[in-house]
């Protein structure tokens, strides 16, 4: 088994794919949605082959793959991973199938093809299959850049009716970041030149470099841009309440659940091992960021009336917790993060999932749309209901476990920080509360509440289509249980991912200086 390329076959299926479907008939709809699916699980079948095989206390970086791809400037197409990368690995193969099938009924705008859809999305699995795989700076950074194209499509053809807006921003935020990163990699690799006497972009050599703390600093904060705006942290946030509102629920679900985990899990590949001094020197400035983005997008959620910004902005808060534990710099609060990344993508996918369907519905994005939901369509209000306790890191949820490690381990190095970061728990606890209440439960709006529409409302049809909600279908049901399992199963027992990904949280720590 060791034999096996598994992270190269992890982009090449998907990406073959996603030519096969383009290059479909257009009268060939269902077969393209079918062989999107096929490879999809494939995928996932991958990723669990490479974690069955895979010794966490083994070498750090396992099922490597390395072939020179420019040798004048010492590039390679190097793919391996540790626990943390293998984690996000399986996050974003369970995803996509679970996304492809909540859009399986899914029907495209005008002038647009479901076909060009799936095509879309593997393209895009296999582009992050590469941002987590690779080990070759060079490398991570075109990956990097090339997941962008479509999710900008897939946001821009086949999103709400703001998406060509939301998909520019998108693409624009992320690609100042990017070419702000482009001259940093460039840095890196002038500094590995008057250091070992050639150029590279591999990680293990890069890691060992003894880089001046100024040149770090500058270094740093070309990658620190790039991630801070993909994560994102306030006050790089502004694409994301956008993008998040206007992509298609498939799209919705992969920007929150996995492509933003490219930002907090660049921190910890690149930022912390790389330039130990500056994450050191810098981690106030970073943590300010951390705690005011807990707080601020918290508060931003309560007064949100559109269903899909309001999880949008939740996601925000949530990755402020993800960043305070990693650079806490202790090995509990690092874990806590990676633990955290997981099962974020785990209850936020599940969240916007039965938001889509709630959508789909009503006719409408608006909370006060979906009033009473509870007694029309109980198992549906019911999954929404865990969904929405798990976005809020309810104790016997998968989110508990890793805000509780991030808490527990920045306490003693970060007291400050810690105390203003809990007070975002009961923020949490308000948005999300007053979403189930203002969306579950109380009369059905009627026609005397209807405003006019605009922007994503339409009450009126909201009001006409309530006498035609039902509850989840057995596609839908099949869709959100493997979610539901998991946000309880690594609730109660998140034992064999914390093995999975502590020796790896242990070796980054120990690039960084030590590891508590």
């Amino acid at each position: 088994m060791t034999d096996v390329p598994w992270l190269l076959l992890m982009i090449v299926v998907p990406a073959v794919g996603a030519a096969v479907v383009a290059a479909l008939p257009p009268a060939r709809e269902a077969l393209a949605r079918q062989l999107t699916l096929a490879v999809s699980l494939l995928v996932l079948l991958l990723a669990v082959g490479a974690t069955v095989s895979f010794d966490p206390g083994g070498e750090r970086f396992q099922h490597v793959t390395s072939v020179a791809w420019i040798p004048d400037f010492g590039v390679s197409f190097a793919l391996g991973v540790d626990g943390i990368a293998l984690a996000m690995l399986l996050l974003t193969g369970l995803l996509v199938p679970v996304v492809i099938g909540a859009s399986w009924h899914d029907t495209a705008p005008a002038k647009r093809s479901m076909r060009v859809f799936w095509a879309w999305l593997l393209l895009l699995e296999a582009t992050l299959v590469g941002v987590f795989a690779a080990t070759d700076v060079f490398l991570f950074y075109v990956f990097f850049e090339a997941m962008l194209v479509p999710m900008y499509f897939l946001i821009g053809s086949f999103g709400g009716p703001a998406r060509q807006y939301a998909a520019v921003k998108f693409f624009l935020y992320s690609l100042l970041g990017g070419l702000v990163m482009l001259a940093a990699v460039i840095g890196l690799y002038v500094v590995s030149e008057s250091e070992l006497g050639r150029g590279t972009f591999a990680f293990d050599a890069l890691r060992q470099l003894d880089i001046d703390p100024g040149v770090q600093k500058l270094l740093f904060a070309g990658f620190f841009l790039a991630f801070a705006i993909k994560s994102p942290l306030v006050p790089f946030h502004t694409w994301l309440p956008d993008a998040g509102a206007e992509a298609p629920i498939a799209g919705s679900v992969l920007l929150v659940g996995v492509l933003d985990k490219v930002g907090t899990y660049g921190f910890l590949r690149y930022c912390l091992p790389l330039f130990p001094d500056a994450s050191r020197d810098l981690a106030p400035w970073v943590l300010v960021l951390a705690v005011a983005g807990i707080i601020y997008a918290a508060l931003l959620a309560v007064g949100q009336s559109d269903l899909k910004r309001l999880v949008s902005c939740t996601s925000i808060a949530h990755f402020g917790f993800i960043a305070l534990g990693i650079f806490a710099f202790t090995t509990e609060a690092a874990t806590g993060a990676v633990v955290y990344m997981v099962n974020h993508g785990i209850a936020t996918g599940l969240l916007f999932l039965v938001v889509g369907m709630v959508i789909s519905r009503t006719g409408s994005r608006r909370v006060a749309d979906a009033r009473g939901l509870a007694a029309t369509a109980p198992v549906l209000a019911g999954v929404f209901l865990v969904a929405g306790l798990a976005s809020l890191a309810l104790p016997g949820t998968g989110s508990f476990v890793g805000e509780f490690l991030v808490l527990i381990g920045s306490f003693p190095e970060r007291p400050v920080f810690t105390i203003v970061a809990t007070v975002g728990i009961v923020l949490a606890a308000l948005y999300v509360l007053l979403l189930v209440q203002r969306t579950l439960h109380g009369p059905p709006p009627d026609d005397e509440d209807a405003p006019a529409p605009s922007g994503g409302g339409a009450t009126a049809v909201a009001v006409q289509a309530r006498s035609r909600v039902r509850d989840l279908t057995r596609l839908e049901t099949a869709v959100v249980a493997p979610l539901v399992a998991l946000v309880v199963v690594l609730g109660v027992y998140p034992q064999p991912l914390v093995d999975l990904v502590t020796p790896a949280v242990e070796a980054t720590l120990t690039d960084l200086g030590g590891a508590r």
